[in-house]
């Protein structure tokens, strides 16, 4: 007798409970379509947009941040390859010079003796 309580009990439980989920979701559907909740959508959704196009602009930003940032790098390393080039040329010069010199020795050696 006691475990047909119990299970009657469970089943009108059970009963209870779907009806009660039957009348919330009749309800929020109501609430869900109604003037006001209308209202709170489109708010949010305004506030979405206005928070899509702050991305935006922001993204707009550090794009052009990173082009300077790139155009100053490119800038800087064309003036070291240019420093290096001369820095190379001269030590060129140097040694043609250098050449020069012996070569001159060696005829003047050359012409005195």
């Amino acid at each position: 007798m006691f475990i047909c309580d119990v299970l009657g009990g469970l089943k009108w439980k059970r009963l209870a409970l779907f009806a009660g989920g039957v009348l919330f979701g009749t309800a929020g559907v109501s609430i869900l379509s109604s003037k006001d909740a209308k209202k709170v959508y489109t708010h949010c959704t305004a506030a979405v947009l206005r928070c899509k196009d702050a991305v935006v602009n922001q993204t707009e930003i550090l794009k052009e941040n990173c082009q300077d940032i790139y155009e100053d790098a490119s800038d800087i390393n064309e003036k070291r390859y240019e420093e290096e080039d001369q820095k190379k040329l001269e030590a060129a010069r140097a040694l043609v010079k250098e050449y020069e010199d012996k070569v001159n020795k060696r005829e003047s050696a050359t012409a005195e003796a």
